[in-house]
């Protein structure tokens, strides 16, 4: 049971890259009461999971619908996630402009769902990841390990000042590329996962 848990909760974790949410996260909610930032990050979490939940349990149905097997959905999500883990390792850290967050639908619970909760947390790589687990895997190791990620997603950011107190600016952009490099492998990993099962007879 752990092990299956730990092949989806692993690749998950690397797709979310919650370090590298971080940022975004203290730039965008800057300026906002505690309990604010705390209900912002919840709603985050909770749209990020319903979104990749929907898109595991509907993608299966749609792969299978369009006669698209899993080699092809692995390759062509290993390419997906090349693409955007290369342009994160290669683009500088971009902080969002935080000068029109002073409107009042800016700083409520909307920020929570967009664009925090889609697309920075709930974001392509999260969802191609998402969808090559569960149909490739057990489908409960899927959910749970969502779940286990969108919960340590909701305790990272209400305890976002903090971290980032102790981790600092710095090194918190520099753990953000380790995972998109740890990213990279795995997009490499799928298309070559991809590739073999098409071959195989």
């Amino acid at each position: 049971m752990s092990h299956h848990f730990l092949l989806a909760f692993l690749p998950l974790f690397v797709a979310i890259d919650p370090p590298g949410i971080l940022p975004f996260f203290l730039s965008l909610t800057q300026g906002l009461p505690a309990p604010q930032k705390k209900a912002i990050a919840r709603t985050a979490a909770l749209t990020a999971f319903f979104l990749s939940l929907l898109f595991a349990l509907a993608g299966r149905t749609v792969l299978d619908y369009l006669g698209l097997t899993i080699w092809d959905f692995s390759i062509a999500g290993g390419i997906l996630l090349l693409v955007i883990s290369i342009s994160d390792l290669l683009k500088s850290q971009e902080m969002p402009e935080t000068g029109d967050l002073s409107k009042p639908f800016l700083t409520r619970r909307s920020l929570g769902v967009v664009p925090l909760g889609i697309p920075i947390i709930a974001g392509p790589a999260t969802l191609t990841t998402a969808l090559t687990l569960s149909k490739s895997g057990p489908l409960w190791a899927v959910i749970s390990a969502l779940f286990a990620n969108m919960v340590l997603i909701y305790l990272l950011l209400s305890r976002g000042e903090k971290v980032n107190r102790i981790v600092g600016n710095t090194l918190s952009t520099a753990i953000g590329k380790i995972f998109s490099l740890l990213l990279a492998a795995i997009a490499v990993s799928l298309i070559h996962k991809g590739i073999m099962g098409l071959l195989t007879p």
